[in-house]
């Protein structure tokens, strides 16, 4: 009889050429030093940033019942008081503003530059809206009425919004309940993270190149040759990357919706494998799949396998897949933890123990069942 699955695990290997995928903030490549070699490194914001805003057949937008979320410091500015300026007074929208800006970031709020970057869903910033609107009309034209009106509001704005998140589906958005939020403003309403994301790194040392380039100027007949010159950094690598999900934490976040909780994990194994993170893409075109994919399903605490890389290995994905394989064994030998595990691999001499071969259809498929199977 199979175990119920509390976790997810996600292992890749993946492969970039001549690319720089993710900057530090002198614009060079960012680092990890592991093992005693210094490796090139992606970020797991970086990572999730694309996933979430992937424009893809498997997009986290193309699930039925996703609502959508924004991360700003403008949202109030923006997607709560600007409508309101087509059809009242600049003088009541102001005094609205000022209020809904600290009732949503805090002491602070009315500093942009001191705002925390704060991630709503479409159903708390369209409740927003409509309390901005039902104020500004209660004023009357009156800037004074509009300020007192919306000091009172703010006043029981905290139990008003949890109401309306305690009713709503998914107030705070897809991207919300699957990498979680924090509000500081409102700690009730933080959002626990389900999905893990690791920083990924090169199983090998990197392998940096500084790239000197010219812009040549087409019309500079007098003085012919580089208008600009420049220098960039460069890096190629195969990356191992983690990610790991806690299955009822998924499905609790998304309602008890076990439909959707698998519909998300089928579109994340695609967005994982296909999706690639980068910077510079019209001058490095830094598009790459996954050459392994390995998942794995089980009740116990969740490891990440990067141990297999402490020591550098060579640069190519059969060694990887090998080094990766003798670690697995060993961690089986020791724990014996019983995963059940599904692989998807370009190498076809993979063997990973007690791995399911399959095409990144057939992985994502079996991802979608796990959901139900977790839920008691």
């Amino acid at each position: 009889m199979m175990t119920r699955p509390r976790f997810l695990q996600v292992h890749t290997l993946t492969s970039y050429t001549a690319a720089l995928l993710n900057r530090d903030d002198s614009g060079l490549a960012k680092r990890l030093p592991y093992g005693r070699a210094l490796r090139t490194r992606i970020s797991s914001q970086c990572l999730k940033r694309h996933w979430r805003i992937a424009d893809d057949p498997h997009g986290l937008d193309r699930i039925d019942g996703a609502t959508a979320a924004f991360r700003s410091r403008e949202l109030v500015t923006r997607k709560v008081i600007g409508p309101l300026r087509d059809n009242f007074s600049e003088d009541v929208v102001a005094a609205l503003e000022g209020e809904f800006q600290v009732a949503v970031y805090g002491d602070k709020g009315g500093d942009r530059a001191s705002r925390q970057t704060l991630l709503l869903g479409e159903p708390e910033l369209n409740w927003l809206k409509k309390q901005a609107e039902d104020l500004a009309q209660q004023a009357s034209d009156d800037a004074k009425a509009a300020a007192d009106g919306a000091q009172k509001w703010r006043k029981d704005f905290k139990a008003n919004i949890k109401t309306m998140r305690d009713g709503a589906s998914l107030p705070a958005g897809l991207v919300s309940a699957l990498f979680g939020r924090m509000v500081t403003s409102d700690p009730e309403a933080n959002i626990t993270a389900p999905v893990h994301v690791a920083h990924a790194f090169t199983v090998h040392e990197e392998e940096p190149e500084s790239d000197y380039f010219t812009a040549v100027d087409d019309l500079g007949e007098d003085e012919p040759g580089a208008d600009t010159i420049q220098e960039t950094e460069l890096t190629s690598g195969l990356f191992y990357g983690y990610v790991a999900v806690d299955l009822s934490g998924l499905a609790t976040n998304l309602g008890c919706d076990t439909g959707m909780a698998g519909s998300v994990l089928h579109n994340l194994v695609y967005l994982i494998a296909e999706v690639s993170p980068g910077a510079k893409l019209g001058s490095t075109a830094p598009y790459g799949r996954a050459a392994l994919m390995l998942l794995e399903a089980g009740d116990r605490q969740p490891r990440s396998l990067a141990e297999a890389y402490r020591t550098p290995c060579a640069p190519h994905v059969g060694p990887a897949i090998e080094a990766l394989t003798n670690h697995l064994v060993a961690l089986d030998q020791a724990y014996a933890t019983g995963e059940e595990r599904r692989a998807m691999s370009l190498a076809n001499e993979t063997n990973l123990p007690g791995a399911e071969r399959g095409t990144l259809a057939d992985l994502a498929e079996w991802a979608r069942t796990l959901p139900e199977r977790a839920m008691p």
